[in-house]
């Protein structure tokens, strides 16, 4: 069965869980997308059962430093192992154009030459566009730019056996992306906080939504399970049962919202 290791749930700024970050499971093998802002991913992967050897396909949604600076820690852990003949196969990283090379150059500065050395040769790259389709894992991604108003992202929706998925990024989802998520089986969306405290945490200066935006959007586009993180922290202990109560109001369908380390099974 496919399944989401959640190995982060909170914004960029949180201290008492991690970043928004998962490893999707399928049959064929995993897919980490994004790395959190720190070592932490190592802790993470661990806690979850995973080895960093384990993964061969990562994505980067954009640069933001709570999505994209734990790929130097996952570099140089697969690049270890690759060095002490414990890594199968290539380490395939996904990321749009201007990705690239800031990961190149990041690595470049932090990290020995002999753990960049497999850059091009057992660390590929795979620059995409706009629509474009990749095979990962026996199932077809079709990335897509979410035309962010603050920093070039990118999302995809993915074909499994579960069901069409749709990663939305980290921002309200955009009008001309809206078709990849019609009718998704599931619909994976930001909610940074509760409606009832939107004055306190001011999600739309951030250009987030609410946990009541993300519910109607899923319920208008006919999604049948919803999922909602990057959110506040302030009271992780009743995150859980209070997003869950405020998008039941406006959606009809399955509604997970996760903590850190949460299973999620995709039927």
């Amino acid at each position: 069965m496919e399944k989401i290791h959640v190995l982060g749930t909170g914004n960029a700024m949180v201290t008492q869980c991690f970043n928004t970050c998962y490893l999707l499971e399928m049959e064929q093998g995993n897919l980490l997308v994004d790395c959190g802002g720190g070592n932490g991913i190592l802790r993470q992967l661990k806690a979850a059962g995973f080895d960093p050897a384990s993964v061969h396909h990562i994505f980067l949604t954009h640069e933001h430093c709570d999505h994209l600076t734990g790929i130097v820690w996952m570099v140089r852990a697969v690049a270890t192992a690759m060095n002490k003949g414990k890594y199968q196969g290539e380490l395939h990283i996904y990321c749009h154009s201007g990705l690239e090379p800031m990961v190149r150059t990041i690595c470049g500065f932090m990290l020995q030459k002999k753990m960049t050395a497999h850059f091009d040769e057992r660390i590929l790259f795979h620059v995409v566009e706009d629509g474009q389709r990749e095979e990962i894992c026996g199932h077809t991604f079709t990335f897509f730019d979410i035309r962010s108003t603050k920093a070039p992202q990118f999302a995809f929706l993915a074909g499994l056996e579960c069901g069409r998925l749709a990663f939305m990024g980290d921002e309200p989802v955009n009008p001309a992306c809206e078709e990849y998520a019609k009718g998704a089986q599931w619909l994976l969306s930001e909610a940074f906080c509760l409606d009832e405290e939107a004055e306190k945490f001011k999600p739309y200066e951030k250009h987030h939504s609410t946990a009541a935006d993300a519910a109607k959007l899923a319920q208008r586009l006919g999604a049948k399970n919803l999922v909602l993180w990057h959110t506040e922290e302030s009271d992780l202990a009743h995150r859980k049962a209070r997003y869950t109560a405020e998008a039941a109001r406006y959606f009809e369908g399955g509604i997970y919202v996760p903590d850190d380390l949460d299973v999620i099974e995709l039927k």
